[in-house]
């Protein structure tokens, strides 16, 4: 039998700490594009925003549409979400808990207990660039939100990632897999049963 352990509401008031945020966006940066030329010397600094925004968006659709994920431009990585066991430690409900003064597991019985989570790889990249090893990716708010929303509904879909494997192995596998597709497809369209030779 488990012990009910009570649950200490987090005081929200207490002091936070916060990370130092690194923006890439700013004048800096919108000087730089103007200076470009061409049609960039029009675009004002909202505008700029917008096009980045779209771009990100139309990204994060085809990370969420597609099962294997998508290819980031410039051969910078892949992005896929990938459908995680349930984690080993104590999954803490912190609006169930707070509610009711003891501490409760987060369930997830919409996906049956599978987590859901953002991957970001750059190792199998066609061709590599100095320092992979030290890129990272956080994803944006919106897209964390939209991923969420879409995967208690379609949690089947997406790749499952063990605890134990390597992310790059996915990936690899799956390549293989698509290039012996188109391989069987050519070789079917120029096969012919009469011919002997």
């Amino acid at each position: 039998m488990h012990r009910l352990l009570t649950y200490k509401k987090a005081d929200l008031k207490a002091p936070r700490f916060r990370h130092t945020i690194y923006r890439v966006f700013n004048l800096d940066f919108c000087k730089k594009i103007r200076n470009k030329g061409g049609a960039f010397k029009k675009l004002n600094d909202k505008e700029i925003r917008k096009i980045i925004c779209s771009f990100n968006g139309k990204i994060w659709q085809g990370v969420i549409d597609n099962r294997d994920g998508v290819e980031l431009p410039e051969q910078l990585g892949y992005v896929f979400v990938g459908t995680c066991p349930k984690p080993a430690k104590y999954n803490t409900d912190m609006n169930k808990s707070s509610s009711i003064g003891v501490r409760v597991q987060h369930q997830n019985w919409e996906s049956d207990q599978y987590l859901c989570k953002i991957f970001y790889t750059n190792f199998e990249t066609k061709y590599g660039f100095k320092n992979h090893e030290l890129w990272g990716f956080t994803a944006f708010r919106l897209f964390k939100r939209s991923v969420s929303s879409v995967y208690h509904i379609e949690w089947k879909k997406y790749v499952v990632v063990e605890s134990i494997a390597r992310v790059c192995s996915l990936f690899r596998r799956y390549v293989l897999r698509d290039e012996n597709l188109e391989r069987t497809q050519a070789l079917l369209e120029t096969y012919d049963e009469f011919d002997m030779d």
